[in-house]
């Protein structure tokens, strides 16, 4: 069973999407929040496996919250929902630990596919989105001052997770075992000094190691 935590101002979004997650048979949702600030307020018994968190929230932003959350809850990955496609938001929300990033307007089949892919590891994107954080993480991205130990198959890997494969969907690309992804990852992690997917994709992409 997927716990799926919800964080949006909008009541009226916030009891629809708790609905659609609640009617799907593996997962639900007893975390609901108006604001990162009453979302870790709670102490929930179960923490939540995927927390969906608004950007446009009254006191802090979610862009800055979520990496509060991710403090709270180690284990939780983050998806971001917006209405709009703003690509500085994008960019520091996922430098502060988000996994991905949704527009609202998401079909609701769409999205508890993605909070699925999401909970298996994967990093799923808003088409509309998508190409807008490439270009902001190598426009800012400084010229390579490190150098790495990676493999040319991390590296690889790396960069498939920087277009929002999942592990499943990375293991094709391969031609390996979703068992040799992960693997992969936690080689990955080791040398780059990371914690997270979205640490080592950020970490590489602005380090010009995946293009």
């Amino acid at each position: 069973m997927i716990e799926v935590a919800i964080v949006e101002d909008d009541r009226t979004m916030r009891d629809g999407l708790a609905q659609l997650i609640d009617a799907e048979p593996d997962m639900r949702c007893r975390q609901c929040h108006g604001s990162v600030e009453q979302a870790l307020a709670d102490r929930p018994a179960t923490p939540p496996d995927v927390i969906l968190l608004d950007i446009h929230l009254p006191g802090m932003l979610g862009s800055l919250g979520v990496k509060r959350l991710r403090e709270r809850h180690t284990r939780s990955v983050v998806l971001m929902l917006t209405i709009y496609q703003e690509q500085d938001k994008v960019f520091e929300s996922i430098c502060n630990g988000a996994s991905g990033y949704l527009l609202k307007k998401t079909p609701p089949a769409r999205l508890v596919e993605h909070i699925r892919d999401a909970h298996a590891g994967g990093a799923p994107m808003s088409p509309e989105i998508a190409g807008g954080v490439l270009a902001v993480f190598r426009q800012s991205r400084p010229q390579p001052t490190e150098s790495h130990s990676l493999t040319p198959q991390e590296v690889r890997l790396l960069a498939l997770l920087a277009e929002g494969h999942s592990y499943l969907s990375a293991a094709g690309q391969l031609s390996i075992t979703i068992n040799t992804v992960r693997n992969h990852v936690r080689g990955i992690y080791e040398k780059l000094h990371v914690h997270s997917k979205s640490e080592a994709v950020a970490k590489a992409l602005k380090q010009g190691i995946v293009r």
